[in-house]
């Protein structure tokens, strides 16, 4: 649980910079713990003794970092020197094949003071260099100075569940964690053009790959890494799904699958000591998880908890045609019934003023508007998740690989409508712009939507339907996925809570990515191949229900306590979103019921009415709060 950043061509010797890097390293504190730092860990800045804390310094270089928890031997910045050359690291993630890694690393001579991910990692960078993200099994962004080069390199895992940001002026390159930290350094402006209203309207909460919505600053995308030097970043895409003749049979692939699932929830579950918990829905993926931790319990913790969401007010999910809208406790405590291991289920109910309330710090934390009540669920619910263990792990991703969402397998005309299926009808969001910043949507929006199926490794004799399937899978791990791996990352680290997620191992990924969706849509059912091969982990009513989404709240008070909020909002002629924002279309999404807006869902299944209305709350209170400025003549 880390925070990571850096100033690089900023000279820290220069005592009028230290406010600057002192308030980058408290949000960092922020980011991780959800309490304010201790204030006297900045009594001397440039003292010795303070590398050996939070802080590196050079004459060309910053490097900071901020731990939820932290041995003797793991603190960071931590620096090493290896045949006559010096390094020094900043990390923050989970690398899962340390054991192996250092075994290898000793192997050649290498010696270690601990047993920490920094210190493996940064002697596998000091071994082999750039080489070494492909030996890395794990989560994680990190940057490595090389001060014999004075060059930086910085990396983020294949997936992108960990995050990276950046921004190059005037001979300076600045990189953090997060946008909050990034956004303190004052080359780092607070400023939106007319391609971030874009981004904001048109594709939010989503967001372009390795775009970061404010005007020059952007992200290093997920399977990347790159070098800054002389001045100048060169990335490098390091790992991309490739596309290849399956050969397995089915049984093969179903024996194969559910080893390698099987494998990376134990790799995930077994990874330390710390308590240990699960989400719990009642669903298919969520109930694989649970069932094979299950199987692997120790005895390592006194209660093994597993824990759901729900709202006060609410008797049962939301839904429609392509849910199932039956309530989810009645699974929940089916699946506990079945654990038999001495489980202990939470349900934790989440209060509507809290929700709102909510929606404001989640903004804080994210430093962009986000997924509205989705991120202020989280936030609470991780909160009270927090109280009982320090790691959950999370099914997500599953529906990414096997096919699980309303526009997959089993629904392929969502393949023929050449746009981003969970957001079909563009024209309703750019229906909110003013004129003057409605200016070429569509063309933004196909730009955006061909760049990334393009990117789609493909055979060249993959027949049309398979190629389309194929194009939605990379269009789900490139931006789908991105927005809910980024809202579940950012709002757990802020409660100190570490989620994993053994749907994202990367090698499941690249062996199921070229299976035939007819082995996937296996009995015409979405995550077929799925539940196949699970059968006999658990009950049959489980594993044959159909997909439940995340659950919004639908409680009449939510929405008219959003709608109260925008009204007053909208009420100030001066209100900082009514700059690009026509004032009349939220007056008359305010006034809307949720069915004349059926086919007009901002978010696929994950915004309705009242979340759309939440999201121009945070649209307006982000332009405060970080004090966004327009500015219309850049591009």
């Amino acid at each position: 649980m880390c925070g990571i950043a850096g100033v690089i061509g900023w000279n820290i010797l220069n005592h009028l910079q230290a406010p600057t890097l002192r308030a980058m390293q408290d949000s960092l504190h922020k980011r991780v713990s959800n309490q304010n730092p201790l204030q006297d860990s900045f009594q001397n800045l440039f003292q010795s003794s303070y590398q050996k804390q939070e802080i590196f310094s050079a004459k060309q270089a910053t490097l900071m970092h901020a731990q939820l928890r932290a041995l003797e031997n793991d603190r960071q910045p931590m620096t090493i020197s290896h045949k006559g050359a010096e390094y020094t690291i900043v990390f923050d993630g989970i690398i899962y094949n340390k054991i192996e890694l250092k075994l290898q690393l000793t192997g050649i001579g290498h010696k270690f003071n601990g047993h920490s991910e920094a210190e493996i990692l940064l002697h596998a960078y000091a071994e082999w260099g750039e080489g070494c993200v492909t030996k890395l099994d794990g989560i994680f962004s990190f940057a490595v100075w090389e001060n014999q080069r004075q060059r930086l390199f910085i990396a983020r895992d294949r997936i992108g569940v960990k995050h990276l940001f950046y921004t190059q002026k005037n001979g300076v390159f600045l990189f953090a964690s997060d946008l909050p930290t990034l956004l303190i350094h004052p080359l780092a402006e607070s400023e939106i053009n007319i391609e971030s209203i874009a981004e904001i309207i048109i594709l939010g909460p989503g967001r372009t790959p390795g775009y970061g919505v404010f005007h020059g600053i952007e992200e290093i995308k997920p399977a990347f890494f790159g070098f800054y030097e002389k001045n100048e970043l060169i990335t490098r895409r390091y790992w991309t799904l490739e596309d290849k003749h399956h050969t397995d049979n089915f049984t093969q692939t179903v024996e194969k699958v559910r080893g390698m699932i099987t494998e990376s929830i134990e790799r995930q579950f077994m990874s330390n000591n710390l308590p240990v918990g699960t989400f719990l829905s009642g669903g298919l993926n969520s109930s694989i998880i649970s069932a094979t931790v299950a199987r692997f319990y120790r005895d390592n913790w006194d209660e093994f908890y597993t824990f759901s969401v729900g709202y006060k007010g609410d008797n049962d999910i939301d839904g429609n045609a392509l849910y199932d809208k039956t309530c989810n406790i009645n699974y929940i405590e089916k699946m506990s019934d079945y654990l038999r291991v001495g489980t202990r289920h939470r349900h934790i109910l989440l209060d509507t003023n809290e929700l709102v309330e909510a929606l404001y710090t989640a903004v804080d934390i994210r430093g962009l508007p986000g997924m509205a009540d989705m991120d202020a669920s989280l936030l609470l619910f991780y909160k009270a998740v927090k109280e009982h263990v320090d790691i959950v792990l999370s099914g997500e991703y599953a529906d990414v690989i096997f096919g699980g969402y309303p526009w997959d397998f089993c629904y392929k005309e969502s393949a023929e409508v050449g746009t981003f299926p969970w957001a079909k009808n563009t024209s309703f969001r750019a229906g909110f712009l003013k004129p003057e910043f409605a200016v070429n949507w569509e063309r933004y929006i196909d730009e955006r939507y061909c760049g990334t199926i393009e990117e789609a490794s493909i055979l060249p004799d993959t027949p049309l339907q398979e190629r389309k399937i194929k194009e939605m899978t990379n269009l789900n791990m490139q931006l789908f996925m991105q927005t809910i791996l980024e809202w579940q990352e950012l709002m757990s680290i802020y409660n100190g809570l570490e989620i994993r997620i053994p749907f994202c191992d990367f090698k499941l990924l690249e062996y199921v990515y070229p299976i035939p969706s007819e082995i996937k849509n296996y009995q015409n059912r979405e995550n077929g191949l799925l539940r196949h091969a699970m059968e006999g982990l658990l009950p049959n009513e489980i594993l044959q229900r159909k997909k439940i989404p995340f659950p919004k709240i639908r409680s009449p008070a939510y929405k008219e306590s959003v709608s109260n909020k925008l009204n007053d909002i909208i009420a100030d002629p001066n209100a900082p979103i009514l700059q690009f924002v026509r004032k009349e279309a939220l007056e008359s999404l305010i006034t809307s019921e949720r069915n004349e807006l059926t086919a007009s869902t901002w978010y696929g299944h994950l915004m309705d009415i009242p979340q759309i209305i939440a999201y121009f709350l945070q649209i307006n209170y982000w332009m405060v709060k970080f004090n966004v400025k327009i500015v219309r003549n850049r591009a």
